[in-house]
């Protein structure tokens, strides 16, 4: 098939079109002008640009694709909601649009488990209510019910949405998962304790795995059409089993100091508003990040195992032993 995939040039992306590529899938990069292109040249891959911010190049952008997957996104926590809107939303609404006048056949939309939010009864799975925290999982979650809503006409196109956890893995930068992992590694101040009784749960995804439930997505048409899937590992992790994994892996003692959340804002909001002051972005250094640690983020991934037959290969310490590996290869930690 020929694929066409947005944010090609991304983490999630380039891995993505690694494994097109190797299963044999004609692939069309579509990229903005100003991308790293390092893994993709490597590739052989088709490009053409696009801009989500201006609609450069969006009609055309899918002429003669059988598939497309459409990763680009806004993606930060702490953003601007003009720019969720005008890439995650109408962006969105764009290459949909795109896709049905050039008769794509099957629209692949990659969303989050950031637009379920908070798991008050866990685990969450595709008909828990979602209920998002952050304006970046508001902003996915409008975008999934546009691309609902402009696929169920009867001009042929389908439509998939996959739900990755947070994915971490080799090559992954400024994102949740490497500033945990790098930060810990570093022994930066939000390491250095617990915030709350760390037995609440988080639940992280490899991007081999992440890749995998594409390609599922992708070569199972008629059972992955018109469906929602959660895609991530196969069991969540306590905070304190995150840590000692960590502390395993970066030959470091776990953090033992528990701390009440609201002391823990109270030492965080001081760098958060330096932060902003300076131009300077962490995920860790946020007061939103101090509740969301406090709430259980676990998810089933039931659905995509028994309709897909997706079966994550990579447990939290395998997975984390490769990032890790690869973060001091490369000198981030």
């Amino acid at each position: 098939m020929k694929v066409a995939v947005t944010g090609a040039s991304g983490f999630l992306g380039g891995h993505l079109c690694e494994a097109l590529v190797e299963r044999g899938h004609e692939v069309v990069a579509l990229v903005r002008r100003n991308s790293d292109l390092s893994v993709l040249s490597k590739l052989g891959v088709e490009l053409r640009y696009i801009d989500l911010r201006t609609g450069e190049g969006l009609p055309e952008s899918l002429r003669g694709i059988d598939v497309v997957v459409h990763l680009a996104a806004y993606y930060t926590f702490h953003g601007k909601w003009a720019l969720y809107k005008k890439i995650n939303i109408d962006g969105t609404r764009a290459m949909v649009e795109a896709a049905k006048r050039n008769g794509v056949r099957h629209f692949i939309y990659c969303s989050t488990t950031e637009v379920i939010g908070p798991v008050e009864d866990p685990p969450a799975d595709e008909h828990t209510p979602p209920n998002p925290q952050y304006e970046y999982g508001k902003s996915k979650l409008i975008a999934e019910e546009i691309v609902k809503d402009c696929c169920r006409g009867k001009d042929g196109t389908r439509f998939t949405i996959l739900r990755p956890s947070g994915i971490y893995g080799p090559r992954n930068l400024d994102d949740v998962s490497y500033w945990t992992i790098t930060s810990f590694a570093k022994r930066s101040l939000p390491t250095r304790f617990i915030v709350g009784s760390g037995k609440n749960l988080i639940q992280f995804v490899h991007v081999k795995d992440v890749t995998q439930g594409f390609l599922l997505a992708i070569e199972k048409p008629e059972i992955s059409t018109g469906k929602t899937y959660i895609i991530s590992d196969d069991r969540a992790y306590t905070y304190e089993e995150v840590y000692a994994i960590l502390s395993d892996l970066c030959n470091r003692e776990p953090p033992k100091i528990h701390l009440p959340k609201w002391i823990a804002a109270a030492l965080v909001l001081p760098v958060e508003v330096f932060n902003r002051i300076t131009g300077r972005e962490s995920f860790l250094y946020h007061v939103s990040t101090v509740n969301s640690v406090t709430k259980d983020r676990a998810y089933s991934i039931e659905k995509a195992k028994s309709e897909l037959g997706y079966l994550p290969k990579h447990d939290l310490r395998t997975g984390l032993r490769e990032t890790v590996d690869w973060y001091v290869k490369n000198g981030y930690i």
